[in-house]
């Protein structure tokens, strides 16, 4: 499988470096789509001339990226799009080695479970095989060039450079990650963990205790010491304070701007807590319902980042978007595939289209481009319900049965409670 993997690295580091030279990279870097007023390069650029000038790049309310970001492209500013080439290559690269280390793990707990007689006699049709698990790794890899990773690369968004100088375990070694944990599955998700990140570009965290502060935070709490060493003059609340308060109210696709837009001023510190606590709300429910599947945990909890964030962007979506083949065997079950589907498709089509009529055209108003913006996350929320559903669907239909009848003997109707 390393001549196609390879193939697929080569034309997505051509494509984009084609696209680097053509005007689309320039048009893409304006899309509040894609740039977030936490991930946008030009402020990475206005850290880098304050740096310059012997000012501190956190002294200002422009620059909250990590002291390493600044330090890696103070040095590597003329280098800047071959590194993002080169990150989004090694970040595609880790997933296709690590979805291959837990395809062999989720094969062999299927065969333990099999010799064990745990599974009902008449699921053959659910048990996954080798031949169907082969591709999962390079289709992950595949979808890791997705279009929406093409324009946050070409928007010059830090977004893939962070977990490999910040994670406690770098995603480069997925083997050791996986074979010095105890727990096979454990040490995958620290492996995913600290692939995931936020919009910021600062990862989500790699342990269950730790997860709720990283997503808090918006970095793992053992790098704080990497961060006060590298810059002595970082401060914790410029790199949280941002995210967590949401004063930038710059239109974008997630579900925070419009409503503090229209909020009265001394309700927005409550209404902060409420929007803010659903990011790790449903953590603690999702990782005892999901304690023996933690790498579906893990799909789950980076989809809720992406939609419930303060400044989200495409490549949060098409973060885990990219996870998708390896929950190929729940398609059987998702009920309203199609549908989400193309709600989602229309709305990545309808946000260019109605910002242009708002902001260029004058003929609509922010809340033509706000209605777009929740039907978007709605398709969203429903779609990882759907998958949430399936999921569960699939377990319980292992353990009991795929053909259940009721005590009359008729056919029984799962629902899920």
């Amino acid at each position: 499988m390393a001549a196609p993997l390879a193939l697929v690295l080569v034309v997505a580091v051509t494509v984009r470096a084609a696209l680097f030279r053509s005007s689309l990279a320039e048009f893409i870097s304006e899309r509040v789509e894609v740039v977030s007023p936490l991930s946008s390069w030009k402020r990475v650029v206005e850290g880098l001339s304050l740096l310059d000038l012997g000012v501190s790049p956190y002294s200002g309310a422009v620059f909250h990226e990590t002291p390493l970001i600044i330090y890696l492209f103070h040095f590597l500013i003329d280098y800047a799009e071959l590194v993002f080439m080169i990150t989004d290559a090694l970040t595609a690269i880790a997933l296709y080695f690590a979805i291959q280390d837990f395809n062999k793990v989720v094969f062999k707990k299927q065969k333990l479970l099999l010799e064990l007689d745990q599974y009902a006699p008449d699921v053959a049709e659910l048990i996954r095989t080798p031949m169907e698990m082969r591709y999962i790794p390079l289709k992950v890899a595949l979808l890791q060039c997705f279009p929406q990773c093409y324009f946050s690369c070409l928007s010059d968004i830090p977004v893939s450079v962070p977990p490999y100088l910040v994670c406690p375990r770098t995603p480069l070694s997925p083997p050791a990650a996986v074979h010095t944990c105890e727990n096979e599955e454990q040490g995958l998700l620290d492996l995913f963990l600290g692939v995931c990140h936020d919009v910021c570009g600062k990862p989500s965290g790699n342990r269950l205790p730790l997860l709720l502060p990283s997503q808090l935070l918006g970095f793992h709490p053992r790098s704080l010491w990497l961060y006060c060493w590298v810059s002595p003059d970082f401060k914790l609340s410029c790199a949280v304070k941002e995210g967590l308060s949401v004063p930038d109210l710059t239109p974008n696709i997630g579900l925070f701007w419009y409503f503090f837009a229209e909020m009265f001023e001394h309700f927005s510190l409550f209404f902060v807590c409420v929007f803010q606590i659903n990011v790790f709300f449903y953590t603690i429910p999702l990782a005892i319902k999901l304690k023996e599947h933690p790498i579906f945990f893990m799909f789950i909890q980076i989809a809720i980042i992406a939609i419930f964030k303060s400044y989200p962007t495409v490549g949060d979506v098409a973060l885990y978007m990219a996870f998708f083949p390896v929950w190929n065997h729940l398609y059987r079950f998702l009920r309203n595939i199609f549908v989400l589907t193309c709600i989602i498709i229309v709305c990545s089509l309808l946000f260019p289209v109605l910002w242009h009529l708002w902001i260029y055209a004058g003929s609509a108003n922010s809340n033509f481009f706000y209605a777009i913006t929740l039907t978007f996350n709605v398709g969203q929320i429903l779609l990882i319900s759907d998958y949430f559903y399936a999921f569960l669907r699939r377990e319980y239909y292992l353990t009991h049965g795929l053909y259940l009848t009721a005590k009359d003997g008729t056919e029984a109707m799962l629902v899920l409670k």
